[in-house]
């Protein structure tokens, strides 16, 4: 099977084009956030007056298309909350410059240069006519500037909150002062837009940006079947000559991450061109990223296992099984990197900084550090597994009193399957200090037993069985061929025993069992075609009838010679059965493990004639 590169290229790419762009937002954040690293005020805003002339200069220079600093040191002027997107805040500083020009032209001096106070009230001020006769057809509303603990002084959140709402009210009024801004998509849309959808408000958003949501939203939806759809076609053709096709169901959980994450990032990009006022952007722009952290851990996920399941198709086909206990733990590894790199995103959302966190536990991280010693030391237990490899996947293993077969591998436990089919977790950190027993590295598995046959089996016959045994394990296709016994080996209470000892060369339990059941069928076979008879366990029961008239005859005393012509009679027969014997005229070498016969005949039994 071919890897499915274009179904594992077109995941990838979903996963990095879906990735929110909010790290690009931090050019434009405000100066605020960065006053903790200030020792005095910014010339530029150490007063009313100075960031009033700044901000006002700062839009007038973003006319200019190529100034493209201009909207960044306006923003500096604006005291805004964190997590807004580049387009929201220019919105808003727009809307402030289009509401200072629509109240009327900014005189510098009706900002004090210096003040001793914290506040200072720009709009409404009673003493200003243009102010004044403003304020009167449009109550409710002001514009205020606060200083900060190091003397900087911007437009304070509460005017910022009520900007949009000023704007809109004040929609009508003419410019009278400052220049004219290209407008931004969003301002284009609203032109465009009928003046029924516009002005009124429900819950601070115009009726038509409740029907641009809805249809963000069924954008998002759209492109998430769109999605799922291409990769389900993908995925078809990539598996149509494969005999085992994945399942529906498995399949539309399979690409229902990354419909999710093309949902998020069209949601994402309306929020970030301005679509919404600033306090439901940053509610919203927090759950789209909640989601897209999901889509993106959860796709990375799937992504991942298909690599994986694809990886352990190709590890099947070799023989090792290293890659079979390594690709698992490589997966799980994957997944723990994806878990973190989420959780830091999840974090980021929030507005969360990991590094104080970090740093700040202090006693409790090295509490922390104590609990997981265990988990740890099992996790380097796992490391020093993969690179000693006492076993592999599916090795029939016996370490502390568990006997059983491999199943996994993890970072905290190997999993052992045993005999009776329950499932035992091995710690791996005691799998380092213990003795494994690795029964699957055998290479041969030995068989020894003893054949027992009846005290009435002729020494040629035993001589015949023997050898046909050994004949037996020399022709048999799993035993091994260089090293076997087969010989007499003891006189039994009830038999003779003929010693089997011999190897199989099976890479499986099952093999060596049918093996073996094998051999021993034609071990069978062989002793019923030679007229060899098997013992069992006999006893002989003689019934003696007493005659009370019978008479004792003792036995003859022996002579002194007795015991001599027993011995000389015993030596006298051993001549006779020996003497023909060739090991009589040359001494027997070391056991040979080749053909003992020279040929056909001769184990026959022929005559060379």
């Amino acid at each position: 099977m071919r890897i499915p590169h274009t179904l594992a290229t077109i995941l990838a790419t979903l996963i990095l084009l879906a990735v929110p762009a909010h790290a690009q937002d931090t050019t434009d954040e405000p100066a605020a956030e960065q006053a903790s690293t200030q020792t005095e005020a910014d010339p530029a805003l150490a007063s009313p007056r100075a960031t009033m002339m700044s901000f006002l200069q700062a839009m007038n220079d973003a006319s200019d298309a190529k100034n493209t600093s201009a909207y960044s040191r306006a923003i500096e002027t604006l005291d805004l909350a964190a997590g807004l997107p580049t387009e929201s805040k220019r919105a808003m500083a727009r809307e402030l410059y289009a509401v200072l020009n629509r109240i009327g032209l900014v005189s510098p001096s009706h900002l004090p240069a210096q003040t001793d106070a914290h506040r200072f009230r720009f709009y409404p001020q009673p003493e200003i006519v243009a102010h004044a006769t403003f304020n009167a057809r449009h109550p409710g509303f002001t514009i205020v500037l606060t200083s900060d603990e190091v003397g900087n002084w911007r437009f304070n959140r509460d005017t910022l909150d009520s900007i949009h709402d000023f704007y809109i009210a004040t929609e009508n009024e003419t410019a009278l002062a400052g220049v004219q801004l290209d407008k931004t998509l969003i301002e284009r849309i609203r032109a465009a837009v009928p003046a029924s959808l516009k002005g009124s408000t429900t819950i601070g958003l115009e009726h038509w940006q409740w029907i641009g949501i809805f249809l963000v939203i069924l954008a998002g939806i759209i492109l998430d079947r769109i999605v799922r759809t291409i990769l389900r076609t993908v995925w078809h053709r990539i598996e149509r000559n494969r005999a085992n096709p994945a399942d529906k169901d498995t399949l539309n959980k399979a690409v229902r991450p990354f419909g999710l994450l093309a949902a998020a990032g069209v949601w994402y990009l309306a929020l970030t061109i301005g679509l919404l006022p600033p306090t439901p952007t940053i509610a919203l722009l927090v759950a789209v990223k909640v989601i897209w952290i999901v889509g993106f851990v959860w796709g990375a996920f799937k992504l991942t296992d298909l690599v994986a399941e694809w990886l352990a198709k190709q590890a099947g086909k070799t023989e090792t099984k290293f890659d079979d206990l390594l690709i698992p733990l490589v997966q799980r590894t994957a997944k723990i990197f994806i878990t973190a790199v989420g959780l830091i995103y999840l974090a980021s959302a929030f507005s969360i900084e990991i590094l104080p966190l970090l740093t700040g536990l202090g006693i409790g991280g090295l509490a922390v550090a104590f609990a997981a010693k265990d988990t740890i030391e099992n996790f380097f237990g796992s490391v020093a597994v993969i690179l000693d490899r006492p076993f592999e996947i599916g090795d029939w293993i016996y370490v502390n009193d568990v006997e059983g077969t491999v199943e996994d591998l993890g970072f905290r436990s190997t999993r052992i399957r045993t005999f009776y089919n329950s499932l035992v977790t091995v710690p791996n950190a005691t799998l380092v200090r213990a003795k494994v027993d690795n029964y699957g590295r055998r290479k041969y598995r030995r068989f020894k037993t003893m054949i027992n046959v009846t005290y009435d089996t002729p020494p040629e016959k035993i001589e015949a069985f023997c050898a046909g045994i050994r004949e037996i394990i020399k022709l048999h296709p799993y035993t091994r061929k260089d090293y076997y016994h087969v010989w007499l080996n003891n006189f039994g209470p009830h038999s003779l025993d003929i010693l089997v000892y011999m190897f199989f060369e099976c890479p499986d339990w099952s093999i060596e069992l049918r093996e073996k059941h094998r051999f021993m069928l034609d071990v069978i076979r062989l002793a019923d075609r030679l007229g060899v008879e098997f013992a069992f366990p006999t006893q002989t029961l003689h019934v003696a009838q007493l005659d009370p008239t019978a008479e004792h005859n003792p036995a003859d005393i022996p002579d002194a010679n007795v015991e001599r012509r027993a011995v000389l009679e015993g030596r006298k027969l051993a001549r006779e059965l020996t003497q023909d014997q060739p090991w009589k005229t040359e001494l027997p070498g070391p056991v040979s493990f080749a053909e003992e016969f020279d040929s056909e005949h001769e184990a026959r039994g022929d005559s060379a004639g």
